[in-house]
């Protein structure tokens, strides 16, 4: 790690962490431990309350939860091979299910609960955690990349359609099949997200330099944003704004970027006829009688709003939210923060840090280590000067049982056998009294 680590919590600090992510609704982190996994509400600017700590399994590498229920899916690296369901508020385990590998992502919406392994892809109901599908000889897929629409009408699924290529398969996991194959980049995927309504992808590569959002189900892409031009990075995280009109993207820089979804019309360089949009048109023209390499950059989009962390060479994850109504950006850094800025609607530019949180106390901080020096807190702006102001029942015990698995046509396949997975005896209801989000 760099000594830049040092600013963000240090070495230290990443015994305890190992991952993190936000629900569907960006309402809540969920950050998986050493110790189990924390629960906390990101609807405040100025505090972060842990509403839950589980301590059911050690080593969490994955955590799960369903918008704002009691549902939680964790994963822990113990027992890679094994999902367990919780109802967190109830302290009871639903159900666990084993899988034939390793279990390397799990995507959830209230309909579909899928589970992502290295070359298969397992569909559930999440009523009642019955297995749906099974997609059987995926490509090869060792991060486990895939993206579930959050608006369950449509439950589209994205995952890798190639090993070696940036191809998409577009999913549909209510009706049990492919929508469309999408010929994104000429490179491996790196990152996959849907926006709120499932009609609009958003993909980046493993170069890392571009990121394009496509129409769905057509697979249209509709823009093309250029992180940048001198090196090659590796995107984490890709995360749209709850109307689908901002799209960040963080990677293992220190940069965070914000891209903003606008269609640019001749009737809006017209209307203002600047030296930018004149010196705009003759680029355009230009790049008629360029290579097509050079001349796909010069229509590429730059990033509208950008924030620089203090820390290079951390895993992050972002997402855009509106918290007390106003536009916030939050990055949940590996090194065990959480960082909230403002951004500026209007005018993009750098945005201001207003808020710094620390994901863990000081006891688990300080591992072998003298007393860390006290994180530094930017107080939130006055709203009388903010930008916005000047711009306008516990379940019954598992039991075992073993399921079929599926192919494409969705016959059972001879020999194909999921074993060990482990059901609750009769359906699991979900439905908590006005806490599961209703249908």
């Amino acid at each position: 790690m760099d000594s830049q680590d040092e600013a963000d919590g240090g070495p230290e600090m990443l015994r305890g962490f190992i991952c993190a992510s936000f629900n569907q609704d960006t309402t809540s982190l969920s950050v998986g431990t050493k110790t189990g996994y924390r629960l906390f509400s990101v609807t405040a600017v100025d505090k972060l309350d842990c509403i839950h700590e589980g301590v059911e399994c050690p080593d969490v590498c994955i955590v799960e939860r369903l918008f704002s229920s009691s549902l939680v899916v964790v994963v822990s690296q113990s027992v890679p091979r094994r999902m367990n369901v919780y109802h967190f508020k109830k302290g009871t385990e639903i159900c666990n299910y084993s899988y034939t590998n390793n279990i390397l992502s799990v995507k959830l919406n209230r309909q579909r609960l899928v589970v992502c392994l290295e070359e298969s892809i397992y569909i559930h109901n999440i009523k009642d955690m019955k297995l749906l599908k099974t997609l059987l000889n995926t490509p090869t897929n060792p991060s486990g990349l895939c993206a579930l629409s959050v608006n369950h009408g449509n439950s589209f699924l994205a995952y890798p359609g190639s090993a070696t290529l940036g191809e998409i398969t577009v999913y549909d996991a209510n009706n049990l099949s492919t929508v469309t194959l999408i010929q994104a980049h000429a490179s491996p995927l790196a990152a996959l997200t849907f926006n709120a309504s499932g009609t609009k992808l958003a993909s980046a590569s493993e170069k890392g330099t571009v990121i394009r959002v496509f129409s769905i189900p057509e697979g249209q892409r509709l823009f093309e944003f250029r992180r940048g031009m001198k090196r090659y990075v590796s995107i984490s995280s890709l995360s749209f704004s709850a109307d689908a009109q901002f799209l960040c993207a963080s990677s293992n820089t220190e940069t965070v970027h914000i891209f903003k979804l606008e269609q640019h019309s001749p009737s809006q360089e017209e209307e203002s006829p600047t030296w930018s949009a004149y010196v705009g048109k003759m680029f355009t023209a230009a790049s008629t009688y360029l290579p097509a390499q050079v001349s796909d950059m010069m229509h590429q989009d730059r990033a509208f709003a950008t924030v620089r962390l203090n820390t290079f060479g951390l895993k992050n994850i972002c997402a855009l939210a509106t918290i007390q109504k106003l536009p916030r950006l939050l990055v949940a850094s590996s090194g065990g923060h959480l960082y909230i800025y403002n951004v500026d609607p209007q005018d993009g530019g750098e945005c201001m840090l207003v808020q710094k949180h620390r994901l863990f106390d000081g006891s688990e901080e300080q591992v072998e280590q003298k007393e860390d020096e006290t994180p530094v807190e930017v107080s939130s702006q006055p709203a009388g000067q903010s930008y916005a102001a000047t711009v306008a029942l516990p379940s019954s015990p598992p039991c075992s049982t073993t399921l079929l698995g599926y192919s494409e046509d969705g016959g059972a396949q001879k020999g194909d056998v999921i074993p060990e997975h482990e059901f609750a005896e009769g359906p699991v209801c979900l439905d908590d009294e006005n806490e599961f989000p209703p249908f």
